[in-house]
C-alpha cells in the first residue's frame, strides 16, 4: 500500500497556531477543518483541490464532525463554549448551541439525531439535539476527555479519558456509564473503531497504539508509533489506520490486522491533524507552518 502525493492546497495564512480536527462532507467531497489560529472553519473542495472560503466566528476552533445523511457539519468553538451547526455543503450557519465551557470531542448518533460533546474543562459530556438546539443529558466523566466516537453496533459512545488512562462507554439512550476499559499506556488520545471486528483502536500520548476488545477490555494488539499522536482515521477498504504525529511531524499508516507500521510520510512539525475521504480514498493532512493542506491518494 502506498500514499501517493497529489498536491498542496494553500489555506489562509496565520502567524502562530494551526489547525485542529477536520471532516468530510462525503456527498460533495468538501473538506471542513478547524483553523484554530484564525478562529474559523476553512472549506476546501477536496476533489478539485480549491479553497472555497471560511465560516467565521468560531473562536479557538477545535472539533469538527460531519453528519452526512443529515447534511450537517458541527464545529466546536472552544473558547466560547459553543457548537456551530452548519448546513452542507455550503457551510451556512444554521444555529449556535451553548454546550459548557470548552467543547472539543464530538460524536454523532445518526438514528436518534443526537450529538455528543465532550468538554475538556468541566469533564462532562452533553447530549444535544441539533434540530432544537436543546441539551438533553449531561454526564460527568472520570477525567479529562479527548476524542470520542459512536459505536452503532453496541449503541454506545466511546470516550477517551487522558488521566486515568481509560476508554469509557456511555449508553446511547440514557448516557449511563456502560463500560470502563483500562488502557495500559499513558494518555489515550485518538480513537477509531475497526469496523471489520468491532475492536477499539486507541492512540496514546506514550507513543503506543493499542487495540481493545470493547466487551472484555482485553488488549488484542499493540504497536509503537513515532511519538505522541492526535488525530487518527480508519480506512475500512484498506484495513489501515492513519495516525498524525505532530512531533517529529509524520503520518504513519498502520496495518490494523497485524498492528504493524506499513508506511511513514514526513509532514511538518506540529502537523497533528488529518482527515480521510472514505468514498474517494483521499487523505488530507494539515500543515501549520506553511498554512497548507497536503493531498494524498490512498492507492
Amino acid at each position: 500500500m502506498t500514499l501517493k502525493f497529489e498536491q498542496h492546497v494553500e489555506l489562509p495564512k496565520h502567524e502562530t497556531g494551526g489547525f485542529d480536527h477536520a471532516d468530510i462532507h462525503l456527498p460533495s467531497g468538501h473538506v471542513f477543518v478547524a483553523h484554530t489560529a484564525l478562529g474559523q472553519v476553512d472549506i476546501v473542495d477536496g476533489p478539485a483541490g480549491n479553497y472555497l472560503g471560511a465560516v467565521p466566528d468560531c473562536p479557538e476552533a477545535s472539533g469538527v464532525l460531519s453528519a452526512n445523511a443529515a447534511n450537517l457539519m458541527f464545529a466546536a468553538a472552544r473558547s466560547t463554549g459553543q457548537i456551530l451547526v452548519l448546513r452542507m455543503p455550503s457551510g451556512e450557519l444554521v444555529r449556535t448551541i451553548k454546550v459548557g465551557s470548552a467543547p472539543n470531542g464530538l460524536a454523532w448518533d445518526e438514528g436518534r439525531q443526537h450529538l455528543v460533546v465532550a468538554n475538556v474543562k468541566d469533564f462532562k459530556t452533553r447530549f444535544i439535539s441539533p434540530e432544537t438546539g436543546k441539551e438533553l443529558l449531561e454526564v460527568a466523566l472520570p477525567g479529562r476527555p479527548r476524542w470520542c466516537v459512536y459505536d452503532q453496533g453496541r449503541d454506545c459512545f466511546w470516550v477517551n479519558i487522558s488521566d486515568p488512562a481509560l476508554v469509557v462507554g456511555l449508553a446511547g439512550d440514557t448516557g449511563a456509564l456502560s463500560a470502563s476499559l483500562s488502557v495500559a499506556y499513558r494518555g489515550p488520545h485518538g480513537i477509531a473503531i475497526d469496523e471489520a471486528t468491532g475492536r477499539l483502536l486507541v492512540a496514546c500520548d506514550s507513543g503506543d497504539l493499542v487495540a481493545l476488545d470493547p466487551d472484555s477490555g482485553n488488549e488484542l494488539g499493540h504497536t509503537q508509533i513515532a511519538g505522541p499522536p492526535d488525530v487518527v482515521w480508519y480506512n475500512s477498504l484498506r484495513q489501515c489506520l492513519y495516525v498524525a504525529i505532530g512531533k517529529p511531524g509524520v503520518v504513519q499508516v498502520i496495518d490494523i490486522r497485524d498492528m504493524k507500521v506499513l508506511e511513514e510520510i514526513s509532514t511538518e512539525e506540529g502537523a497533528h491533524t488529518l482527515t480521510f475521504d472514505q468514498t474517494r480514498q483521499r487523505l488530507y493532512i494539515f500543515l501549520p507552518q506553511s498554512s497548507r493542506m497536503a493531498v494524498y491518494n490512498a492507492a
